[in-house]
Order: C-alpha cells, then sequence, then structure tokens
C-alpha cells in the first residue's frame, strides 16, 4: 500500500509541475502575442489578452486543485483552498470581461 501511495504522489507531482509549467508558458506566449497585437494597433487585443489569461489560469487552478491530493496537514488544505478561492475569483473575473468585450463587439458591428 505504501508503494502505491509513494507512487500516487509521485504522479501528483510531476502532474503539478507539468501543468504549472503549461500555465506559465501560456501566459507568457499571450502576453507576447498581446504585445505584438498592441504595437500593431489590433483592436482585440484586449480579448487575446483575456482569453490567453484565463487559459493559462485554468491551468494552474487544476495544479491547485491535484496539489490538494497530497496535503497532509489542515494548514496545508487552508492554504491550498485560498489559492483555489483567488485563482477561481480571477478566472471568473476574466470571463466577465471577454463576455463583455465580445458583447461590445457585436453592438459594434450591428452599427
Amino acid at each position: 500500500m505504501e508503494l502505491v501511495e509513494h507512487l500516487l504522489a509521485q504522479i501528483v507531482s510531476w502532474s503539478i509541475l507539468l501543468f504549472e509549467f503549461i500555465g506559465v508558458g501560456i501566459l507568457i506566449w499571450t502576453g507576447l502575442k498581446g504585445f505584438r497585437c498592441y504595437i500593431k494597433g489590433n483592436p482585440e487585443t484586449k480579448l487575446i489578452l483575456a482569453k490567453g489569461m484565463a487559459t493559462g489560469l485554468e491551468f494552474k487552478l487544476g495544479s491547485e486543485i491535484l496539489r490538494t491530493v497530497v496535503v497532509r496537514e489542515w494548514f496545508e488544505v487552508g492554504f491550498v483552498a485560498g489559492i483555489i478561492a483567488i485563482r477561481a475569483f480571477l478566472a471568473i473575473l476574466i470571463r466577465w470581461e471577454i463576455w463583455q468585450e465580445e458583447k461590445k463587439e457585436m453592438c459594434e458591428q450591428k452599427k
């Protein structure tokens, strides 16, 4: 049974690292892409940045959820829950911003 627990802990640890890496990579790529769009004067720059940030945050949120599998003490559970709550709030806020931008674009297209 200890071998299974150790194997699970290793898989979760590597998965957390992978999800964190993917999330950071998406955020960096989106930042560079957004900067390029800003330089070119693309009116969709804000929307491109918001969608990329939301995607990157969701990978980072996934890593925090996986982290709950390996926590052992209540303090750690509270700490991870706080991080999850903050990241979930940010993701909702960014999704709301995307919705507002898309709604604004649709209104401008109708004119």
